[in-house]
């Protein structure tokens, strides 16, 4: 073999590896899929970024208005924050049971995914009409309008979730532990535990920091 066509076929060869069609062939899906769900992971976390940031230059813009020490409980805070960190350890038992072809306690432990983050939801949803029934409202002042609109948004993504969770049950009920079905249960808990970390955020920024004297 000459040079020239040795030099060919290697440029051939890496080639087909930079396009992933070469001799291995292109990735498979459950590295392609994950790693996908993670860019969209990963813009989530950046327009979070951007509510978080608007929150802080805002919370002390109240107008008059009430404060966050006069507004919030870390109480209530602190029951939504164990519920959906409780959550996110069962979400991780059930991804256990999945990669153990456990019927059963798959079901089991998203439905405790499940109910821990409706009980998440239904504490914030209940904080959010005490407010308003209380005269704070979104529109009282930028504090709250800043506020609204983060916490707001996590409780949207938590409904998401939710509804997310109860498709894959049904998924996982008819179809069993098919690779697609895996695949879509991997995706679902790393957005669930994005959450955490998210809320853990809130938790933090919202309820500890802002209530300090």
């Amino acid at each position: 073999m000459s040079t020239s066509q040795a030099a060919v076929i290697g440029l051939t060869h890496r080639a087909s590896e930079d396009t992933g069609h070469g001799h291995r062939g292109p990735e498979s899906k459950s590295i392609v899929v994950p790693y996908g769900f993670w860019l969209f992971v990963l813009s989530d976390i950046v327009l979070f970024s951007a509510l978080f940031a608007t929150y802080a230059s805002l919370a002390h813009a109240t107008d008059g208005g009430p404060t966050s020490r006069e507004l919030f409980s870390r109480p209530t805070a602190g029951v939504e924050t164990l519920a959906l960190l409780l959550s996110s350890f069962v979400c991780g038992l059930a991804m256990i049971a999945a990669r153990h072809r456990n019927l059963a306690w798959t079901q089991i432990w998203l439905l405790v995914t499940g109910l821990l983050g409706f009980a998440f939801l239904a504490i914030e949803l209940r904080e959010f009409a005490s407010l308003i029934a209380d005269g704070a409202p979104p529109q009282r002042s930028a504090f709250l309008s800043s506020f609204f609109t983060l916490v707001g948004c996590h409780g949207a993504h938590v409904t998401c979730g939710l509804l997310w969770i109860g498709t894959m049950m049904a998924q996982i009920l008819a179809k069993g532990f098919q690779p697609h079905i895996m695949r879509r249960l991997l995706c679902l808990s790393i957005f669930w535990h994005a959450l955490d970390i998210v809320w853990v955020a809130i938790f933090t920024l919202v309820y500890l920091v802002g209530t300090l004297p």
